[in-house]
């Protein structure tokens, strides 16, 4: 889990953020499921499997096919989020004393829905590997960074492209631990971090979104989130479409990090 005395405030407010989003319903994927559901329009079965045992592009599955549920993807997500639908329920305790507004937190929801399905199509392997209730320390740092990119953080993005060259020569396809939470890439979160505890405030929450009443069930502005939630999205699936991890035919074993 995160430590306070490394990611601080404002890096820390954001983690706040992130860690109660990802605890509402509906916001964590199943990798597999949401795969083969995107895939089976466009391929047989055994390309299905072969997508979710190892990756769609090692499958050999077309960046036109890739590109197509991709925007398909952002489509559905970002029609759920402007239509003023919300991921209800915080559990017990998420409320966190009302230092997080609730459409806060949904916003986010929404945007790690997004996430996780932009990185399982383009052949990112599982984030929330582990079945428990809290997100490990790993799959935190790789949530930021994926963020990071969509809001526009130029270090998020070579934070992105340099894990997903270790990614590409990780045989058991996941994410690097190591570099993660103590390693190479550690820093590079927490400068993220920092920088979009700060962003997020400043950019999308003074608009008056912030000011919204703090209950389960407020919703966001249509006309916000449309303008700001759709091109952080596709820049988040242009980011991951440049990136050799999603080349059709790539395996695994092939890229070096």
């Amino acid at each position: 889990m995160t430590q306070p005395q490394e990611l601080e405030s404002p890096g820390s407010n954001f983690t706040q953020v992130l860690e109660a989003a990802a605890k509402l319903p509906g916001v964590r994927l199943n990798r597999a499921t949401y795969l083969r559901q995107a895939l089976k329009r466009y391929c047989t079965e055994a390309q299905i499997e072969e997508a979710i045992n190892t990756s769609p592009a090692a499958a050999g599955i077309p960046l036109k096919v890739i590109t197509a549920i991709a925007n398909t993807s952002i489509a559905y997500e970002t029609s759920k989020v402007t239509g003023l639908s919300t991921i209800a329920g915080i559990p017990g305790g998420l409320a966190m004393a009302g230092t997080v507004p609730a459409d806060l937190v949904q916003y986010m929801g929404h945007i790690l829905r997004i996430v996780q399905k932009l990185a399982y199509i383009y052949s990112w392997p599982d984030l929330f590997a582990n079945d428990g209730e809290d997100v490990d320390e790993a799959t935190e740092g790789m949530l930021v960074l994926f963020v990071g990119v969509m809001f526009g953080v130029q270090i998020a993005q070579g934070g992105v492209t340099r894990v997903a060259g270790m990614v590409a020569a990780n045989v058991a396809r996941k994410l690097p631990q190591k570099a993660l939470t103590k390693g190479v890439i550690y820093p590079i979160v927490k400068k993220v971090a920092s920088y979009l505890g700060v962003s997020m405030t400043k950019k999308i929450f003074a608009s008056g979104v912030a000011k919204a009443i703090p209950v389960a069930g407020a919703v966001l502005s249509g006309g916000l989130t449309l303008g700001t939630f759709l091109p952080m999205s596709k820049r988040l699936q242009k980011h991951l479409a440049s990136l050799e991890l999603t080349k059709p035919g790539h395996r695994t074993e092939e890229k070096e990090s």
